[in-house]
Parts: structure tokens; C-alpha cells; sequence
């Protein structure tokens, strides 16, 4: 019997998973909620997501040229860096804001950094802490939902409807009666940012996403989860009251736990790894939102934990296959 073995180096795992396909992939999952973010904030939406898409596939050209290297516009990695960043972003934010914020997550946060695979940030979530540091105004000017989104939009940035957030709102101790329900919270029909309000458009993504198994539920869980139990525990008058509920479904957990902690650049290679970087993400946004002065922490504590997740990974690594016991 003749045996064909060939030796070579790792990885012997081979896939036909190619970026493109993956990048689809997000982008299907984010159409529910894109869709959404047009439903009730009307043509102001579709201006910054098409901006915001716009910016960072042209840097992406502009910035691969200008340093001799191979252009990687074809994998759409740019597209949904663009429609992250939209979906982070207020309806009224001007639009030359939403194309600077694109330019920055492409050119400083991923290309300078080696492209694709090389950023050890999230670009998108980068460039919105980039935007609220430097025009906190436009960034925190939110719009209610239009009654009639399409017939009444106006140019993003003019005649937006001053409004809070639900969790700005509790944050300042508004009456339960006050706040935005629950059913409202979960259809998207509250202020905030454009991406984040559909609860239920971004839980249809994330299905597709663990169907396809593009994402696991290790971070998306521990996060969630953290979240909850941290509010439940510490976010009421007294302990075990606080509206846990409210918490998961008002800003941008939902986005942030399924669409941008799980980064595969950014988020730990091992499942343990993964639990670590959730159960992290969810205690600083919990320290942020009841302690904090800012009513939100998810982008920040992404962002935090992006910056450990090297350190995940070296004290996460696991047992190699057939590796030898050391004798004592």
C-alpha cells in the first residue's frame, strides 16, 4: 500500500471562507438594522451611512495607492468599517463630521497599523471616540423618530429635534412613567444612535451571524450577561432592583456585543479568552453607565478591553495536541 504524506508547517486546517464572503456576511446582518435606522430617522440615515461608506472605501484607495501596497477595496472590509461607524453616529450629525470620522477609521486606526488583520482597535468605534472628542456637540444632538421619516427628513446636521436618550434620561432620574417603554426600546422607536435603537433589527443580524457561524456566542453572552447581572444588582435605589432589562436593550449594547466586540482582529483567539474579553466589557460599561458622568460605555469599554486582549491571549493559550507531560 503506497501512503502520500506530506509534511508541512501550521496551520493544517484549511477553509473556503475567504474575507469577501465573511464581509458579506456582516453586511447582510447589518441590513435589518440599516433599514430600520431609515425607517425612523428617515433619508438623514441613509446620507451618513452612504457618507460614512463613501469615506472609508475611497481612504481605503487613496491610502493603499499612496503606500504602494496591493489594494484591498475588493474585500469590503471598508464597507463595513463605514456602516459600524454610521450605525454609531447620531441622525443629525453634519456630514462632512460622518466623512472625516470614515477617513480616520481607515487611514489612522487600520492602515497605518498594516491594514486589515494588523488594527488592535476597532476602526469604527476608534473614529466615533475620535469625533466625540473633537465636536462633542454634534456627536450628543440626538433626533426622535419622524412620525412620517421619508417626507419630513431634513439634511443631516439642520432642524434636528433636540432630544435624550433612554439612558441619558435614566441617567438623570426620570420618572418610570417618563422613559421610553419597552416595546418602544425593542422596535428602535427611541432616540439615539442610528444603528443602535432596533433591538430587534440587530438580533435578526446577529441570528444570521451565529447561524453562519461568522461569530460565536461567547463574547456576545458573557457581555450581555455581565451587563445584566451588574444592573440588576447595583443600578436601583437598593440592591437587586435596578432595570436590568432596560439597561440590555437601551444604547448600544445589542450592536456593540454582537457586531464590534467580536472583531476577529481584535477579540481573543480562544473561547476562555473570549468569556474574559465579555465578562471585561461588561463591567466597565456597568461602572460607566451607573457610576460614570457619561450615560454610555459600551464604545469605551470595547475599546479598553481591545487593548488587552494581547495580554488574553498569552495567558489564554491552549494545551498544544499530544504535547508530553512534564515529569516532576
Amino acid at each position: 500500500m503506497e501512503y502520500n504524506l506530506l509534511a508541512g508547517s501550521s496551520p493544517h486546517i484549511r477553509s473556503s471562507e475567504s474575507t469577501r464572503k465573511l464581509m458579506l456576511d456582516v453586511i447582510i446582518a447589518l441590513t435589518p438594522a440599516a433599514a430600520a435606522a431609515v425607517f425612523f430617522f428617515g433619508l438623514n440615515a441613509l446620507l451618513i451611512i452612504i457618507v460614512t461608506v463613501a469615506s472609508c472605501m475611497v481612504s481605503e484607495y487613496i491610502s493603499t495607492r499612496l503606500m504602494k501596497k496591493p489594494s484591498t477595496i475588493s474585500d469590503l472590509s471598508a464597507v463595513v468599517t463605514g456602516m459600524l461607524l454610521a450605525f454609531n453616529l447620531s441622525p443629525s450629525v453634519p456630514l462632512w463630521v460622518a466623512a472625516i470620522g470614515g477617513a480616520f477609521a481607515v487611514v489612522i486606526v487600520k492602515q497605518l497599523f498594516g491594514g486589515l488583520g494588523h488594527n488592535f482597535v476597532n476602526p469604527a468605534l476608534a473614529a466615533r471616540a475620535f469625533l466625540m472628542a473633537s465636536w462633542p456637540v454634534y456627536m450628543t444632538t440626538w433626533q426622535n423618530p419622524a412620525a412620517d421619516p421619508i417626507s419630513s427628513a431634513t439634511y443631516a446636521g439642520a432642524d434636528a429635534v433636540s432630544s435624550a436618550t433612554p439612558l441619558a434620561m435614566l441617567k438623570m432620574g426620570a420618572a418610570a412613567d417618563a422613559l421610553p417603554s419597552l416595546t418602544d426600546l425593542f422596535t428602535g422607536n427611541v432616540a439615539g444612535c442610528i444603528g443602535e435603537t432596533s433591538v430587534l433589527a440587530l438580533l435578526i443580524g446577529a441570528a444570521y451571524l451565529l447561524i453562519k457561524r461568522v461569530i460565536s456566542i461567547e463574547i456576545p453572552a458573557a457581555f450581555i450577561g455581565t451587563v445584566g447581572v451588574m444592573t440588576w444588582i447595583f443600578g436601583g435605589d437598593r440592591l437587586f432592583t435596578g432595570s436590568f432589562l432596560y439597561h440590555i436593550m437601551a444604547g448600544g449594547l445589542i450592536i456593540g456585543a454582537f457586531f464590534m466586540a467580536t472583531d476577529y482582529s481584535t477579540s481573543p483567539v480562544t473561547a476562555r479568552g473570549r468569556i474574559i474579553m465579555g465578562v471585561g466589557c461588561g463591567l466597565l460599561t456597568s461602572v460607566i453607565r451607573l457610576y460614570g458622568g457619561y450615560p454610555e460605555g459600551v464604545s469605551y469599554s470595547i475599546l479598553l478591553m481591545n487593548l488587552v486582549v494581547p495580554l488574553i491571549d498569552r495567558y489564554m493559550v491552549p494545551k498544544s495536541f499530544g504535547g508530553v507531560k512534564v515529569n516532576a
